[in-house]
């Protein structure tokens, strides 16, 4: 058993975000059980065919103008000083990937917190990845930061990890 989690990051909150989700997974820094492992990866790194032995996959993104990253939201990330300079982002990445039907998939996003701001990379994310064919995917969790650059707002990490803890009881056979 293992568990992919893909992120794409600008700033560097989702990858802090997707990096406490492996932690909660790993039961909060403890070792994994035997067989399970957690793969962190960036998006331009992750594989467009998800390996057989994945038994669950995490796909977080942030969100820009309402929905997931495209080119022109990423590069004026970068004008407004951004690290990260992803070229591929998570709507690219979903449209490469070869999907599996049976695979459980959880979005999760990181989103300015503004009271009825509408929009949410994790929603548009799931609803893409099931068009795709990944019949399973699911919207999860969004994580709060502070302005466009962060900081990400206060226990976001601690509730990542809660949440991962969370994914990884449905891992574990009864």
């Amino acid at each position: 058993m293992s568990v992919l989690v893909v992120y794409e990051s600008m700033f560097g909150n989702t990858e802090a975000i997707a990096e406490a989700l492996a932690e909660g997974i790993r039961r909060e820094g403890e070792q994994s059980p035997p067989g399970q492992a957690v793969t962190v990866l960036p998006v331009s790194e992750a594989p467009t065919r998800i390996p057989d032995d994945v038994t669950m996959l995490l796909v977080g993104g942030p969100t820009h103008a309402f929905s997931m990253s495209r080119e022109s939201t990423r590069a004026d990330a970068v004008r407004q000083g951004a690290t990260g300079t992803p070229r591929l982002g998570i709507r690219e990445w979903i449209d490469s990937c070869e999907p599996r039907a049976d695979l459980p998939v959880h979005t999760f996003d990181t989103r300015v917190h503004v009271r009825m701001m509408p929009g949410s990379a994790a929603k548009q994310a799931a609803i893409a990845l099931r068009r795709k064919g990944f019949e399973r995917a699911s919207r999860g969790e969004s994580f709060w930061v502070g302005g466009k650059d962060g900081p990400l707002s206060h226990d976001e990490v601690v509730r990542a990890r809660a949440w991962g803890a969370f994914l990884a009881e449905a891992l574990t056979p009864a």
